[in-house]
Protein backbone atom coordinates (compact mmCIF):
# COMPACT_ATOMS: atom_id res chain seq x y z
CA UNK A 1 0.00 0.00 0.00
CA UNK A 2 2.84 2.37 0.88
CA UNK A 3 4.56 1.69 -2.46
CA UNK A 4 1.33 2.35 -4.34
CA UNK A 5 0.91 5.70 -2.56
CA UNK A 6 4.52 6.63 -3.34
CA UNK A 7 4.04 5.75 -7.01
CA UNK A 8 0.94 7.92 -7.23
CA UNK A 9 2.75 10.82 -5.57
CA UNK A 10 5.58 10.44 -8.09
CA UNK A 11 3.10 10.58 -10.98
CA UNK A 12 1.49 13.74 -9.62
CA UNK A 13 4.87 15.47 -9.53
CA UNK A 14 4.67 15.77 -13.30
CA UNK A 15 1.63 18.07 -13.02
CA UNK A 16 2.47 21.73 -13.61
CA UNK A 17 5.98 20.75 -14.70
CA UNK A 18 6.08 23.10 -17.72
CA UNK A 19 5.41 26.81 -18.01
CA UNK A 20 3.05 28.04 -20.71
CA UNK A 21 4.74 31.43 -21.08
CA UNK A 22 3.81 34.41 -23.24
CA UNK A 23 3.76 34.04 -26.99
CA UNK A 24 3.76 36.52 -29.86
CA UNK A 25 0.64 38.56 -29.04
CA UNK A 26 -1.54 38.79 -25.92
CA UNK A 27 -5.17 39.71 -25.37
CA UNK A 28 -7.04 40.35 -22.13
CA UNK A 29 -10.39 38.71 -21.42
CA UNK A 30 -12.61 40.21 -18.71
CA UNK A 31 -15.24 37.78 -17.47
CA UNK A 32 -18.45 39.01 -15.80
CA UNK A 33 -17.19 42.08 -13.96
CA UNK A 34 -20.74 43.38 -13.90
CA UNK A 35 -22.65 45.00 -11.07
CA UNK A 36 -24.39 41.76 -10.05
CA UNK A 37 -20.97 40.65 -8.74
CA UNK A 38 -19.13 43.91 -8.06
CA UNK A 39 -21.79 46.12 -6.46
CA UNK A 40 -22.63 45.42 -2.79
CA UNK A 41 -26.24 46.48 -3.51
CA UNK A 42 -26.75 43.01 -5.02
CA UNK A 43 -26.86 39.76 -3.07
CA UNK A 44 -23.75 38.37 -4.81
CA UNK A 45 -21.97 41.70 -5.10
CA UNK A 46 -18.99 43.20 -3.34
CA UNK A 47 -17.09 40.13 -2.12
CA UNK A 48 -13.56 41.18 -1.06
CA UNK A 49 -11.76 38.94 -3.57
CA UNK A 50 -13.95 40.20 -6.40
CA UNK A 51 -13.38 43.82 -5.36
CA UNK A 52 -9.65 43.15 -5.41
CA UNK A 53 -10.02 41.61 -8.88
CA UNK A 54 -11.82 44.70 -10.20
CA UNK A 55 -9.14 47.05 -8.90
CA UNK A 56 -6.24 45.02 -10.29
CA UNK A 57 -7.97 44.30 -13.59
CA UNK A 58 -8.62 48.03 -14.06
CA UNK A 59 -4.92 48.67 -13.49
CA UNK A 60 -3.91 45.93 -15.92
CA UNK A 61 -6.39 47.15 -18.56
CA UNK A 62 -5.00 50.66 -18.44
CA UNK A 63 -1.58 49.32 -19.41
CA UNK A 64 -3.00 46.88 -21.98
CA UNK A 65 -5.04 49.51 -23.80
CA UNK A 66 -2.10 51.91 -23.96
CA UNK A 67 -0.05 49.08 -25.46
CA UNK A 68 -2.81 48.35 -28.04
CA UNK A 69 -3.47 44.89 -26.61
CA UNK A 70 -6.92 43.56 -27.65
CA UNK A 71 -9.51 43.45 -24.87
CA UNK A 72 -12.72 41.40 -24.87
CA UNK A 73 -15.27 41.69 -22.06
CA UNK A 74 -18.46 39.82 -21.34
CA UNK A 75 -21.46 39.99 -19.09
CA UNK A 76 -23.89 37.25 -18.20
CA UNK A 77 -27.41 38.20 -19.25
CA UNK A 78 -30.73 36.84 -20.50
CA UNK A 79 -33.80 38.29 -22.16
CA UNK A 80 -36.02 36.62 -19.56
CA UNK A 81 -35.88 34.05 -16.77
CA UNK A 82 -37.34 31.50 -19.17
CA UNK A 83 -34.19 31.69 -21.32
CA UNK A 84 -31.91 30.71 -18.45
CA UNK A 85 -30.39 27.26 -18.00
CA UNK A 86 -30.84 25.40 -14.72
CA UNK A 87 -28.46 27.42 -12.57
CA UNK A 88 -28.05 26.37 -8.94
CA UNK A 89 -27.23 29.92 -7.84
CA UNK A 90 -29.90 32.46 -6.95
CA UNK A 91 -28.12 35.41 -8.55
CA UNK A 92 -29.21 34.14 -11.98
CA UNK A 93 -32.68 35.65 -11.42
CA UNK A 94 -31.14 39.13 -11.41
CA UNK A 95 -29.35 38.65 -14.73
CA UNK A 96 -32.02 40.07 -17.03
CA UNK A 97 -30.76 42.35 -19.78
CA UNK A 98 -31.60 45.99 -19.19
CA UNK A 99 -31.47 45.67 -15.42
CA UNK A 100 -28.65 47.21 -13.36
CA UNK A 101 -27.21 43.79 -12.48
CA UNK A 102 -26.13 43.39 -16.11
CA UNK A 103 -24.27 46.70 -16.30
CA UNK A 104 -20.49 46.45 -16.59
CA UNK A 105 -18.54 47.90 -13.69
CA UNK A 106 -17.40 51.30 -15.02
CA UNK A 107 -13.91 50.80 -13.57
CA UNK A 108 -13.12 48.20 -16.24
CA UNK A 109 -15.24 49.56 -19.09
CA UNK A 110 -14.01 51.34 -22.20
CA UNK A 111 -16.77 51.00 -24.82
CA UNK A 112 -14.71 52.76 -27.47
CA UNK A 113 -11.83 50.29 -27.19
CA UNK A 114 -13.10 46.94 -25.93
CA UNK A 115 -15.08 44.23 -27.61
CA UNK A 116 -18.06 43.68 -25.29
CA UNK A 117 -20.43 40.73 -25.58
CA UNK A 118 -23.32 39.09 -23.76
CA UNK A 119 -22.94 35.42 -22.91
CA UNK A 120 -25.45 32.94 -21.52
CA UNK A 121 -23.13 30.13 -20.43
CA UNK A 122 -20.17 30.00 -18.06
CA UNK A 123 -17.37 30.39 -20.63
CA UNK A 124 -16.71 33.65 -22.47
CA UNK A 125 -16.11 31.44 -25.54
CA UNK A 126 -19.37 29.46 -25.48
CA UNK A 127 -21.49 30.40 -28.52
CA UNK A 128 -19.91 33.88 -28.71
CA UNK A 129 -17.75 35.64 -31.35
CA UNK A 130 -14.74 35.91 -29.04
CA UNK A 131 -12.75 33.19 -30.81
CA UNK A 132 -13.28 34.98 -34.14
CA UNK A 133 -12.13 38.25 -32.60
CA UNK A 134 -8.96 36.68 -31.18
CA UNK A 135 -8.19 34.90 -34.44
CA UNK A 136 -8.61 38.10 -36.44
CA UNK A 137 -6.27 39.89 -34.03
CA UNK A 138 -3.72 37.05 -34.40
CA UNK A 139 -3.64 36.49 -30.66
CA UNK A 140 -1.85 33.44 -29.26
CA UNK A 141 -1.79 34.35 -25.56
CA UNK A 142 -4.92 34.94 -23.50
CA UNK A 143 -4.89 36.67 -20.10
CA UNK A 144 -8.04 35.71 -18.18
CA UNK A 145 -9.45 38.10 -15.56
CA UNK A 146 -12.84 38.48 -13.87
CA UNK A 147 -15.19 36.45 -11.70
CA UNK A 148 -16.01 34.06 -10.32
CA UNK A 149 -12.86 31.96 -10.18
CA UNK A 150 -14.58 28.63 -9.55
CA UNK A 151 -17.29 29.19 -12.19
CA UNK A 152 -17.11 31.34 -15.30
CA UNK A 153 -13.41 32.11 -14.95
CA UNK A 154 -12.49 28.45 -14.70
CA UNK A 155 -14.72 27.57 -17.67
CA UNK A 156 -13.09 30.34 -19.73
CA UNK A 157 -9.60 29.15 -18.78
CA UNK A 158 -10.36 25.62 -19.90
CA UNK A 159 -11.89 26.76 -23.19
CA UNK A 160 -8.92 29.05 -23.82
CA UNK A 161 -6.65 26.04 -23.37
CA UNK A 162 -8.86 23.88 -25.60
CA UNK A 163 -8.75 26.46 -28.38
CA UNK A 164 -4.96 26.31 -28.30
CA UNK A 165 -4.15 29.62 -26.64
CA UNK A 166 -1.35 30.11 -24.16
CA UNK A 167 -3.40 30.91 -21.05
CA UNK A 168 -2.26 33.23 -18.28
CA UNK A 169 -4.22 33.92 -15.07
CA UNK A 170 -3.19 36.79 -12.79
CA UNK A 171 -4.40 35.55 -9.40
CA UNK A 172 -5.20 39.01 -8.07
CA UNK A 173 -7.27 39.84 -11.18
CA UNK A 174 -9.76 37.02 -10.59
CA UNK A 175 -12.07 36.64 -7.61
CA UNK A 176 -14.58 34.40 -5.92
CA UNK A 177 -17.02 34.67 -3.03
CA UNK A 178 -14.93 32.29 -0.95
CA UNK A 179 -11.15 31.99 -0.60
CA UNK A 180 -11.27 28.19 -0.66
CA UNK A 181 -12.75 27.58 -4.13
CA UNK A 182 -10.69 30.49 -5.41
CA UNK A 183 -7.42 28.86 -4.34
CA UNK A 184 -8.52 25.29 -5.09
CA UNK A 185 -9.50 26.07 -8.66
CA UNK A 186 -6.43 28.17 -9.40
CA UNK A 187 -4.21 25.42 -8.02
CA UNK A 188 -5.98 22.89 -10.23
CA UNK A 189 -5.85 24.88 -13.49
CA UNK A 190 -2.20 25.74 -12.83
CA UNK A 191 -1.43 22.02 -12.68
CA UNK A 192 -2.96 21.44 -16.12
CA UNK A 193 -3.91 24.38 -18.32
CA UNK A 194 -2.49 27.77 -17.40
CA UNK A 195 0.24 29.81 -15.79
CA UNK A 196 -0.93 31.53 -12.62
CA UNK A 197 0.89 34.77 -11.88
CA UNK A 198 -0.15 38.24 -10.65
CA UNK A 199 -1.12 41.60 -12.11
CA UNK A 200 2.35 43.07 -11.75
CA UNK A 201 3.90 40.12 -13.60
CA UNK A 202 1.43 40.44 -16.47
CA UNK A 203 1.90 44.20 -16.67
CA UNK A 204 5.64 43.67 -16.92
CA UNK A 205 5.14 41.19 -19.77
CA UNK A 206 2.80 43.57 -21.62
CA UNK A 207 5.24 46.44 -21.26
CA UNK A 208 8.02 44.22 -22.62
CA UNK A 209 5.77 43.20 -25.53
CA UNK A 210 4.90 46.85 -26.25
CA UNK A 211 8.55 47.89 -26.21
CA UNK A 212 9.53 45.02 -28.50
CA UNK A 213 6.82 45.92 -31.00
CA UNK A 214 7.41 49.69 -31.04
CA UNK A 215 11.22 49.80 -31.17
Amino acid sequence: MANETENQAEQYRTYGQHKVGFGAKPAVLVVDLQKAFTDPAFDAGGAPLIERAVENTARLLDVARRANVPVAKCIMGYGSEREQPHWKVGVSRELILGRPACEIDPRVHDPDYDMTIIKNGPSIFFQTPVITFLTRERVDTVIVTGCVTSGCVRASIIDSFQYGFRTIVPEDCVGDHDERPHQDNLRDVERRYADVTDADGVIEQIEAWRKKNTD
